[in-house]
């Protein structure tokens, strides 16, 4: 909501007044000498000289005490200089002489009121003005909206949410303006702009044993001595997308640019194209965890919007689409957090404490987005507040503002994330893939499985280093499936169902097996050509050789394998901890190996292809003395033979 006082008065000064003239005086009616010095007034307000004009009204009045132009101007430079219940009282004192001067009195009367917080007082007169039938449709939907807002504001005020923010320190701010921070995963490096003179520049800090080093100039080639800001860091921090302006060569008066972080530096940057850019203004990006969705703000319908692309199979970009959760006003700054589900932005468009106000949309079960819910006061107050991340726990919000005391203008601050809007608690794992012989590191597939839902989570490849890093969410289980060509797969279980916090990432070294060459001569008697390969998303239910329904996600890969490499032959193996008898435990054990292969089988599997085997509690990995040892114990593997 915009309050735009001046456009108002302006028009209050060229209205035609229809009550009687003795009643008062205008700057057509009013002595010489008042109308000299209302003149005079008038020239310094229009020179933003608002101490002068205020005296130069002071004079008007007194020669002329019904002097109603001079009091409307009056109070229009008491507006500007924010002392805003001397503007009120020259509003009322319009009102007093003349109660139908015009409808559009009492509006800029409940401004000033809202200004002070006297929020019943500005809902009274905006309900004046409101009843007094005024036929200008866009005025009386800014009356409306201030109504609303005063409501709201009441609301939020009287009932204000946890907000305790913490300068950033020294090492991080400066004399100079400092905004627009963005985190990694691991929330080990902050990057942020900083202007520095007449440009923007990147700073770089890093984390150590819990404190933040001096920040750094970024650099070439990322930094020039061009403009380089609002920008957005990958999980990983191995990709930047940040906003470039006035460049040439560029679609429109702001682009999207990126750069990879590649043996230790940054690549040279490059524009990320159309259809993300276009003839219009392109900038505040956010990237997904997994780097498949890129959140940005555009101005490409006449207003801001935000909008989002999907990264394609090829690498290349979708035709971005508008959320929304987008309004007729100006939603911009988007930040989605590393949980994949809670989108932060800035917006106009929905009612909150006066302008740009920070509000949080939490994806839906279908996808589509819930209704926004602002962050609530003093985290939004009537100024215009701007983007925000948060780390990845949820709990910890980094953002700029003025802030008095701090070391400049603009400084960096952090505060406790109220817990009602919090993101859900996410933590990430670093899969580092190796060739289980030559040790050496792999590019490989990575696949991650909603067990609860068998929906995919995210999908991902490792670096030249055969290193990637993806983002968990708590409270789901999670299936990992590892693959490449010409290798068998490994998978991993991430519990995270019951978890609420977690201290540790995970990190996660998997070996992949080369699949053996066909043999030009089969044996009688086969071997076991392999080391086990544990199923580590195959369930049973306790006690009993009956699969649980989560077991599909895991078996079908298994299944995947074995379509796809006609020559393997396998032995399914089953495991079982230590509690019951060794004879139950053997039974069982088989009994579990045999669902496996029955499952395989039922899906078009050849029988000949498939062996089973159950080794009850003789071959325990690890101690059954803990409940974690006996899950590890009780498992279902297969081997090569």
């Amino acid at each position: 909501m915009k309050l735009n006082i001046y456009i108002i008065i302006a028009l209050l000064l060229s209205a035609t007044v229809l009550t009687a003239q003795k009643e008062y005086v205008t700057k057509t009616t009013a002595h010489k000498k008042a109308i000299k010095a209302y003149r005079l007034g008038d020239v310094f307000n229009g020179r933003r000289q608002y101490r002068q004009a205020i005296a130069a009204f002071d004079k008007a009045i007194k020669k002329e005490p019904t002097f109603l132009d001079a009091y409307l101007l009056r109070a229009d430079s008491y507006y500007a200089i924010k002392e805003y219940e001397k503007a009120e009282a020259d509003f009322e004192k319009i009102i007093e002489i003349n109660p139908k001067y015009n409808a559009r009195i009492y509006y800029v009367i409940g401004i000033t009121e809202y200004e002070q917080d006297k929020f019943e007082e500005a809902k009274a007169h905006i309900q004046e003005f409101l009843d007094l039938g005024y036929r200008n449709e866009r005025l009386v939907k800014r009356a409306e909206d201030l109504f609303k807002t005063c409501e709201f504001a009441a609301e939020a005020m009287a009932n204000p949410v946890p907000f305790n923010p913490q300068n950033m320190g020294k090492n991080i701010n400066s004399r100079m303006p400092e905004y627009l921070p963005t985190l990694t995963a691991d929330g080990e490096t902050l990057l942020f702009t900083r202007r520095v003179g007449n440009q923007e520049d990147f700073f770089i800090s890093m984390k150590k044993n819990g404190e933040w080093q001096l920040a750094e100039n970024l650099g070439p080639p990322i930094n020039t001595y061009e403009n380089e800001g609002a920008e957005t860091i990958s999980a990983d921090g191995r990709i930047l997308v940040y906003t470039v302006c006035n460049r040439k060569q560029d679609y429109g008066s702001c682009d999207l640019y990126f750069s990879e972080f590649k043996k230790g530096n940054w690549t040279k940057p490059k524009n990320m194209g159309q259809p993300i850019n276009s003839r219009a203004w392109e900038s505040q990006p956010s990237l997904s965890a997994d780097g498949q969705t890129l959140y940005f703000t555009s101005n490409r319908n006449k207003h801001k919007d935000i909008f989002k692309s999907e990264r394609q199979a090829d690498g290349s970009w979708s035709q971005p689409v508008a959320l929304s959760i987008n309004t007729a006003g100006h939603d911009e700054g988007p930040f989605i957090h590393s949980d994949n589900e809670t989108l932060y932005f800035t917006s106009t468009g929905y009612t909150g404490m006066g302008k740009s106000d920070l509000f949080l949309s939490r994806r839906q079960a279908d996808g589509s987005w819930g209704t926004p819910q602002n962050l609530g006061y003093p985290i939004n107050t009537k100024a215009n507040e701007g983007a925000l991340v948060i780390s990845l726990d949820g709990e910890t919000a980094y953002f700029a503002s003025t802030k008095e005391g701090g070391f400049g203008t603009v400084d960096l601050y952090t505060f406790e994330m109220p817990e009602a809007l919090r993101p859900t608690p996410t933590t990430y794992a670093v899969i580092k893939v190796f060739d289980a012989k030559t040790k050496q590191p792999l590019r490989a597939n990575l696949e991650v499985v909603n067990l609860s839902t068998e929906n995919k989570h995210t999908s991902a490849k490792t670096d030249e280093e055969g290193e990637v890093l993806i983002c968990l969410p708590m409270g789901k289980d999670y299936a990992l499936n590892v693959n490449k060509e010409s290798y068998l797969f490994h998978s991993e279980n991430f519990a995270l169902k019951e978890v609420t916090s977690q201290n540790e990432p995970f990190v996660v070294k998997v070996f992949l097996q080369k699949i053996p060459p066909k043999p030009a001569v089969a044996t009688q008697q086969p071997t076991i050509s392999s080391k086990p390969i544990v199923l580590n998303n195959v369930f049973f239910k306790s006690s009993l050789a009956t699969l649980e329904g989560n077991s599909a996600v895991e078996l079908n890969k298994l299944y995947d394998l074995l379509s796809e490499n006609e020559s393997i032959r396998i032995q399914i193996n089953g495991h079982t901890d230590n509690v019951g008898t060794d004879t139950d435990n053997q039974r069982l054990s088989e009994a579990r190996a045999k669902t496996v292969v029955d499952f395989l089988i039922k899906k078009g599997i050849t029988a000949s292809r498939l062996k089973y085997k159950g080794f009850g509690e003789s071959q325990p990995v690890t101690t059954n003395e803990t409940a974690e040892g006996r899950q590890k114990n009780r498992r279902t593997e297969f081997v090569l033979y």
